[in-house]
C-alpha cells in the first residue's frame, strides 16, 4: 500500500462501520462503569479495561502500523510497558547511549533494581560488539537528539540470530516516514504526543507488534498497572492523526530546504539531517523527517538564537504545527553546549527561514 493510499483510507476508517444516522466523528466515551447484568462475558465491564474512544484510536494506529496497537498515556508509558512486559530478572538489554535520555533513566533507576543488566552503545556504532546474550535490544533511529542512523533490517536480523527481541522507538519518523515492523522489528513504540497529535496539547503513546504473545503481555501489563490513556486525549489524538500526512508533507519539505541553507551558514557547525546523510540506513526512510540538529559556537549564542527568533517556540518537545527548538545539553545529553534540536513546523517556508536567518549570529 502506498503512503497516499494509507493516508486516504485513514480518513474513512470510522465511517466504514457506521449505521444510518450515526455521527461521522468518533465519540468521546467517559464511562468508568458499564451495564453488566448477569455473568461477565466479552462485553465492556470497567473503564480501566475498556473504552470505545481508545478502541477507535488503536484501530487508526493499527491501520498506520499494519499491526495491532495499544495506547498509553505517554510515550514513556508505551516504552515502560514494552520493556516491563518483556523482561525478567537476569535479562540483559542494550540501549542507545545517545537516544532519548528518559529511556536510560528508566533503565538505570528501575530496571536495574529488578535484576536486569543494562548496556549502552552509540547509535552510529550500534552493531559493533554483536548481540549475543541480550534478551532485548532497543533501537532509536534517527536518534534523539543527534539524528544518527542505524540499519533496522540488518540489526533485527543480527538480534534475532542471537536469540533476542528488538524494540524500535519510531517517534522521530512516524509510520509515514519509517516502518520498523516491516523491517523486522518485534515491537514499535512511539510518542504520539509529538507529530501524530501535532498540536502540543496532550500526551499519548502507543505500542505496536505483530507477535500475539507480546501483544497480550503488553495488554495485560496495561490492564494491571492502570497505565491507560484518557478518552478526551484519545479523541484529540484521533483528530490529529487525520491531518498527520498533510502536516508532515509541509514539515519535511521545509526541513529539507532549511537544512541545506543551514549547512552553508558560517555560524552553524555539525549540521545533521538525514536528508543530507549518505548512511546506508537512509534507504529505510520514506522521507528525511522534520528534525534538524545543529551546533552554534556556545550556549549563550544558542539560547539567544532561540529566544530572538519569533517563529521558534522554546520547548522540550517537538513535532508540533509551530517550529520549536531547544538546547539539549541543558538536560544532560552528551552534546556540545551550543547544540540545538530544531523541529520544523508548518509555517510557510520563506517566512520561517527569514526569521531563522535573521536570528542566527553572523558567525
Amino acid at each position: 500500500m502506498t503512503q497516499d493510499d494509507l493516508a486516504a483510507q485513514l480518513l474513512h476508517l470510522h465511517a466504514a462501520g457506521l449505521s444510518k444516522g450515526a455521527p461521522v466523528a468518533p465519540q468521546i466515551q467517559t464511562a468508568s462503569m458499564f451495564h453488566l447484568p448477569g455473568e461477565p462475558d466479552e462485553s465492556p465491564y470497567y473503564g480501566r479495561v475498556d473504552n470505545a474512544t481508545w478502541v477507535a484510536l488503536e484501530a487508526t494506529l493499527a491501520h498506520l502500523e499494519a499491526a495491532p496497537c495499544l495506547c498509553f498515556p505517554s510515550g514513556m508509558g508505551a516504552i515502560s510497558a514494552a520493556l516491563l512486559a518483556s523482561l525478567r530478572a537476569g535479562d540483559q538489554i542494550l540501549l542507545p547511549s545517545d537516544g532519548y535520555y528518559a529511556t536510560r533513566v528508566l533503565a538505570d533507576r528501575f530496571l536495574a533494581t529488578l535484576g536486569i543488566e543494562i548496556e549502552t552503545r552509540p547509535t552510529a556504532q550500534f552493531d559493533q560488539g554483536g548481540f549475543d546474550g541480550f534478551r532485548l535490544v532497543f533501537v532509536e533511529t534517527p536518534s534523539n537528539p543527534g539524528l544518527d542512523l542505524c540499519d533496522i533490517a540488518a540489526t533485527a536480523q543480527a538480534v534475532h540470530a542471537a536469540g533476542g527481541l528488538m524494540v524500535v522507538d519510531n517517534t522521530t519518523m512516524t509510520p509515514y516516514g519509517q516502518r520498523p515492523l516491516d523491517l523486522g522489528a518485534d515491537i514499535v513504540v512511539a510518542s504520539d504526543t509529538k507529530a501524530p497529535n501535532g498540536h502540543s496539547d496532550l500526551l499519548m503513546g502507543h505500542v505496536a507488534t505483530r507477535d500475539p504473545v507480546l501483544f497480550e503481555a503488553v495488554k495485560d501489563w496495561r490492564k494491571l498497572s492502570g497505565a491507560i490513556p484518557g478518552p478526551f486525549e484519545a479523541w484529540l489524538t484521533l483528530r490529529g492523526l487525520e491531518t498527520l500526512e498533510l502536516r508532515l508533507s509541509r514539515m519535511v519539505a521545509s526541513a529539507e530546504v532549511i537544512a541545506e541553507r543551514l549547512a552553508e551558514h558560517p555560524a552553524v557547525s555539525d549540521l545533521r539531517y538525514p536528508g543530507l546523510s549518505n548512511h546506508p540506513a537512509r534507504r529505510q526512510m520514506a522521507n528525511s523527517g522534520f528534525l534538524i540538529s545543529l551546533t552554534l559556537a556556545d550556549a549563550a549564542r544558542a539560547e539567544r538564537f532561540i529566544n530572538d527568533c519569533p517563529m521558534l517556540q522554546p520547548a522540550t518537545s517537538f513535532g508540533g504545527v509551530h517550529s520549536s527548538a531547544e538546547r539539549r545539553a541543558r538536560w544532560g545529553d552528551a552534546v556540545a553546549p551550543g547544540s540545538l534540536r530544531l523541529s520544523v513546523g508548518i509555517e510557510p517556508l520563506e517566512s520561517l527561514w527569514a526569521a531563522i536567518a535573521d536570528a542566527l549570529p553572523a558567525r
